[in-house]
């Protein structure tokens, strides 16, 4: 049975975060494949990020417009090969604006542009603890777009990594957006189903696509 029983509505996680089902169609999906794909190419390609305390990230990233490494930006892959980090194209900019419209309402978009991206490649066996993003000098909404695998989203409170948080089921094409009072709430992926990615995408693994403001 193709069509779900119950389709998937949009819904508030808590205020100010709000996940949008199938805000991607399989059109846009590839796309942003095939471009996530040319980003990761080298230099300044998918690399694994390492802590200051010695550990690794094991889902793998690649960064536009401003590069992130533990934890502050820079405009060269400063732990890696220290290339110039890869340009954010002004389409992927728009996008981030009309996620924030449609999740959180035209007031809700910031007036400074949307300038960094995050993507995270997830195996099967990759996790991403509980954190913030909070090395941005913005307030403004972040937005997260996933592709391929399901993963399970554990979305938290902005005062510790500890419960109350709320499990999401992000799957390929859907949109998350989280500002105002929960822009710098604790989350986290704690889970990926691995061979739940949409065949059509010809993907193995979670892609995670994440859009900020830098205020930079």
């Amino acid at each position: 049975m193709d069509a779900e029983l119950f389709p998937r509505a949009l819904t508030e996680i808590a205020p100010g975060a709000v996940h949008v089902p199938d805000w991607l169609d399989t059109g846009r999906q590839r796309e942003l494949l095939h471009a996530c794909r040319e980003w990761a190419r080298p230099p300044a390609g998918l690399r694994t990020v390492r802590t200051p305390g010695g550990g690794t990230m094991t889902a793998r990233q690649v960064c536009l417009g401003w590069h992130w490494y533990p934890y502050a930006y820079a405009r060269t892959v400063v732990d890696g090969d220290g290339a110039p980090v890869k340009p954010f194209p002004a389409w992927l900019a728009d996008l981030a604006r009309r996620a924030v419209t449609d999740a959180l309402g035209t007031d809700a978009a910031p007036e400074t542009p949307y300038d960094i991206a995050l993507i995270n490649f997830y195996d099967s066996d990759a996790r991403m603890g509980m954190h913030r993003d909070a090395d941005e000098d913005s307030d403004a909404p972040v937005v997260s777009l996933s592709l391929g695998d399901t993963c399970v989203f554990r979305f938290g409170n902005p005062r510790t990594r500890a419960r109350p948080y709320t499990d999401v089921e992000l799957r390929s094409g859907d949109l998350f957006v989280f500002g105002g009072p929960s822009r710098l709430s604790y989350h986290g992926v704690p889970r990926v189903h691995a061979g739940t990615a949409p065949s059509e995408l010809k993907l193995t693994g979670r892609l995670n696509i994440t859009l900020r403001v830098s205020g930079l």
